[in-house]
């Protein structure tokens, strides 16, 4: 046993203690023979850096690796980091322009040695602050997803889904970036309210009997009509469908069709069709007839103004910016007498989530995945429970989605990334293979060209639970650890990366790549807002774990997850649960000044004493709410377990019940409580546990390999009964003394008439416990007939402590009734604010908030204040 000093310092130990877990190769341990269990770390960025939604996703996955690793499972927790296309070739951008140095001048092959250069300087951040939290990943198998085996594991799903016919390159609208320029998924387009306009515009008839009325939010695009669409059943324009109008500027002839797009209550009834820059538009020109090579382009790759195929658009308008185009198609429809009107209007406006900046519908040629053909295994597996899915709610957005999926866009047009394995002859052919020598055997020798686009990030991320154990090879890890046990993953990236794995996990391995998704919510800050650094209320958790430990951060965020509800980050919570980690500490400095040390049984030791056979039925009892709550996924309801037994059951209760008792038993039985408690509280809180597992005496393993607790005990319901009783009566006897301003160092009479016989039993075997955690001076087995007494109701047993001449009672009773009277008062006045509708419907939340929170706290302030009046009689 070594002397733990008094103060716990929380830095010092985590440090030590990660660096001795990993230089041990402790986090995998060598057991080839046990039954494995694997979870995988979703990649995060390498160009990240820790925030609490990596702390909140990182700590729920190392609960579950440390757990299942001390039930002697072989735990394999993989980890690495994602390349991330557009984020890391924005930082290398970035950095090379504060250089003066530009991508398009050093060309491609020095851009990505820069790249590269970069990655080996600044690219670990990440995994180091991993550390810190006290992942206990299995760093000795780091994986990135552009290593040379994942290269070639990517590079193989692209060849081989092609010979399968689920990649395909087409002509479509995608998601433009002018920025990047590349496409972007739709998932990484965020839409925001903008205030804009509504431009109603007159389009003539080319036989110049009329004009039929249009309006839009991009007056520029006109530029590339293509049609004019009226609902079939609108009477209005039954006789001009098919004839032709003249548009405007470029004087382009266009059709009136029909199509059910077009709704006859919305502004005229009629819509510009604009097939190439239009996601609706395009559909609207496939079903009448318009190829997508036939739909006009009018924007080149940074969103300026270029001639459309027909050579309409007059010149002074090419090169122009979109936006500055804008400006200039309106001022000339107004010149030409087109433009009927504008209004001021909201519009849900498409940017950029990376680069800022407004998407564009451009119509270009990608490479392309069949999603709607892998996800319908997908479907089935969670539809048939093959998936479990934690918590359930989040079972119809999977099906809505993945019932609804299109085509999925993998082509990016960026240099970093992995380069699409398609080479092309001078002649447009295509020949897809694992490398250029093999494509130009299939060109029969011919020059051939590499893709220059790359594949898009979530396309190479999708292979992750397969590739990093060494897919396509037939590994002996890819056979022990495949499919996954368990996914742990924010709710945010369900169809990123959830959604896409489980549909290349079925079509490449056939089966999917894990057995229970759980999603868990965001964290907010401590008034329900989204952190955000516009709103400066982002929380560092790195200062959170500098200023309190990684184990009250770990231990706050898990007591707060509760099955995909998003959770209020209070600091306050982070310091209770440092405080928690102290009270531990001074726990066991407390049982080693009492000689308590490292238990020598897993077992739990023979116990004659009903505070020993209680303490122990107590640990039995907690055990089996860790077990429930591991197996149904209830990380709240771990730490509430692990929580209430410590501080409350065996720190409150058991030290004090046998305070000043020590005997050889009960060293015994405290001993091996505590350890079970440090095993127990292990999985969540890792630092401390391992630092008092090796203080308390000489073990032959660290606590990061003990076992799980297998106490070989039951609960004694006799003891069980019997301590409790007494710890209710201490405790109604002591908020007694406190609610009625004993004096601390009052002694107290306890008198109770005709008690049953076990409670007469109860009452001389724990004579001794009582009269100490009570401070009594006699107990009497009598009724008290005079007057000014606390009544009390323990266990069915009526008891009186007389308070005449300890307290003055009639001042005590003056000073309970005013306070009970004005704690009425103004818990009566906060339940007619909270009645008010006015109140609750225009208030700000968090007023509503702090007014039910008052509410609540002024009424058990009245309830408590007549309770301690009744007690008086």
């Amino acid at each position: 046993m070594s002397e733990l000093p008094k103060a716990f310092d929380p830095g010092a130990i985590e440090t030590r203690w990660y660096a001795h877990w990993e230089s041990h190769g402790l986090f995998r341990p060598e057991r080839g023979d046990a039954t494995p269990w694997t979870i995988v770390m979703p990649p995060p960025n390498v160009t990240g850096s820790l925030h609490i939604g990596h702390a909140l996703d990182n700590t729920l996955q190392d609960i579950l690796t440390r757990h299942a690793r001390m039930q002697g499972k072989d735990a394999l927790w993989v980890v690495g980091t994602d390349h991330a296309g557009i984020a890391t070739q924005m930082v290398v951008e970035r950095n090379l322009d504060s250089q003066g140095v530009k991508r398009a001048d050093i060309g491609r092959e020095a851009f990505l040695e820069h790249v590269w250069e970069w990655k080996a300087q600044s690219g670990g951040a990440i995994t180091r602050q991993l550390r810190r939290l006290g992942a206990s990943c299995d760093w000795s198998n780091e994986r990135f997803t552009m290593d040379d085996a994942y290269r070639s594991a990517v590079t193989h799903t692209f060849v081989e889904l092609h010979k399968r016919g689920l990649i395909y390159r087409d002509k479509r609208l995608v998601n433009w970036d002018p920025r990047f320029q590349t496409a972007i998924s739709d998932l990484e387009v965020e839409t925001k309210e903008q205030q804009g306009k509504f431009w109603h515009l007159s389009y003539p008839l080319e036989d110049g009997s009329g004009s039929i009325s249009v309006a839009t939010t991009r007056p520029e695009t006109m530029l590339a009509d293509m049609a004019v669409a009226v609902h079939p059943d609108d009477e209005r324009y039954a006789q001009l469908v098919g004839k032709q109008v003249r548009l405007p500027i470029t004087g382009r002839l266009i059709p009136i069709i029909t199509d059910e797009h077009a709704d006859p209550e919305l502004g005229s009834g009629a819509v510009k069709i604009t097939p190439g820059h239009d996601f609706n538009d395009f559909e609207v020109g496939k079903r009448a007839g318009i190829e997508a090579r036939a739909m006009l382009n009018m924007l080149d790759a940074q969103g300026n103004i270029v001639q459309t195929a027909d050579g309409l658009v007059p010149e002074a308008l090419l090169g122009l910016e979109r936006f500055e185009a804008r400006k200039r198609v309106v001022e000339l429809l107004e010149s030409e007498g087109a433009l009927i009107s504008v209004e001021d209007r909201v519009i849900a406006t498409p940017f950029g989530d990376r680069s800022g900046v407004v998407i564009e519908p451009w119509l270009t040629d990608q490479w392309y995945v069949d999603a709607k053909t892998l996800a319908e295994p997908a479907i089935a597996a969670v539809r048939d429970g093959t998936i479990r899915v934690v918590p359930e709610t989040w079972k119809k957005t999977w099906y809505n989605w993945l019932e609804n999926i299109q085509p999925w866009c993998v082509s990016r047009q960026l240099w970093w990334g992995h380069r699409i394995p398609a080479f092309y002859g001078d002649d447009g052919e295509v020949f897809v293979a694992a490398t250029e020598e093999q494509a130009r055997e299939q060109a029969g020798g011919k020059p051939l060209r590499q893709d220059d686009d790359v594949l898009d990030t979530w396309f190479s991320s999708a292979l992750w639970p397969f590739a990093t154990l060494g897919w396509p090879k037939q590994t002996e890890e890819l056979k022990r650890h495949y499919p996954n046990d368990v996914l742990i993953s924010g709710f945010d990236i369900l169809f990123f990366w959830d959604a896409r794995m489980a549909m290349q996990g079925f079509e490449l391995m056939g089966e999917a790549p894990w057995k229970t998704l759980y999603l868990h919510g965001l964290v907010r800050d401590d008034k329900g807002q989204k952190m955000s650094k516009s709103k400066g209320n982002v929380v560092d958790p790195l200062g959170l774990i500098n200023k309190y430990g990684a184990d009250a951060l770990r231990f706050t965020l898990a007591a707060m997850e509760s099955q995909g509800r998003d959770i209020k980050l209070d600091e306050k919570r982070v310091e209770g649960y440092r405080n928690f980690a102290t009270k531990l500490w001074n726990a066991a400095r407390f049982l080693q000044m009492n000689g308590v040390g490292a238990s020598d049984s897993i077992a739990a030791p023979d116990a004659a004493l009903p505070v020993n056979r209680w303490i122990i039925g107590e640990v039995v009892d907690t055990l089996a709410k860790l077990d429930r709550a591991f197996t149904e996924l209830r990380f709240d309801d771990m730490a509430d377990a692990i929580y209430h037994f410590t501080w409350g059951t065996f720190c409150d209760w058991y030290v004090e019940l046998v305070k000043g008792q020590f005997d050889d038993e009960t060293k015994r039985v405290a001993a091996w409580a505590f350890d079970q408690i440090l095993v127990m509280l292990h999985p969540l809180m890792p630092f401390i546990t391992e630092e008092l597992w090796a203080a308390m005496g000489e073990r032959p393993y660290e606590l990061i390999l003990a076992r799980w607790p297998a106490p070989e005990a039951s609960i004694d319901p006799q003891a069980k009964a019997e301590m409790d009783w007494a710890i209710d009566l201490v405790s109604q006897i002591r908020s007694a003394r406190t609610e009625l301003n004993v004096p601390p160092s009052a002694k107290l009479h306890l008198f109770t008439g005709n008690p049953p016989q076990d409670v007469v039993d109860r009452l001389d075997r724990q004579h001794a416990m009582l009269s100490r955690l009570a401070r009594l001076d006699s107990i009497q087995l009598s009724a008290f007939d005079g007057k000014g007494a606390a009544q009390l109701l323990a266990g069915g047993t009526s008891y009186a402590l007389p308070l005449e001449g300890v307290i003055d009672l009639a001042a005590e009773k003056a000073r309970l009734a005013k306070a009970a009277e004005a704690a009425e008062k103004e818990r009566d006045s906060l339940a007619a604010r909270l009645g008010n509708a006015n109140f609750v419907e225009r208030a700000k939340p968090e007023a509503v908030e702090k007014a039910r929170a008052d509410h609540a706290e002024k009424a058990g302030d009245a309830e408590r204040y007549r309770a301690a009046l009744e007690r008086l009689g």
